[in-house]
């Protein structure tokens, strides 16, 4: 119950009960987030791009890959970004012996 004098309005502070239902629902929300951000974000799905697999070789960049697959007349960002998203790669960092997917050859 809220008691008003004049212009202010005096509201009790809430109860343990409402305050382990608001924690309840903020940890709910939270793993919520946390299960679903990572689908939400991802680009594109191995099962979404028909694939191969590529062995990084000494000297192989993201780059030289992605250049070496892309087709005539492409963009080599498109294919380097698809390779990311293939690969749940955050960076286009790749050592040598890394196995990748790659848009299938035709």
């Amino acid at each position: 119950m809220a008691i008003t004098v004049g212009s202010v309005t005096i509201r009790p502070t809430p109860g343990a009960a409402a305050r382990a239902k608001r924690a309840v629902l903020v940890l709910g929300l939270l793993v919520a987030v946390v299960v679903g951000a990572p689908h939400a974000m991802a680009s594109e799905s191995p099962s979404a791009v028909p694939a191969d697999t590529w062995t990084v070789a000494e000297g192989e960049t993201l780059w030289s890959i992605a250049t070496a697959i892309t087709k005539p007349g492409e963009d080599v960002r498109s294919t380097l970004e698809v390779i990311k998203g293939l690969n749940a790669l955050q960076s286009t960092a790749i050592r040598a012996g890394d196995q990748l997917l790659i848009p299938a050859l035709d």
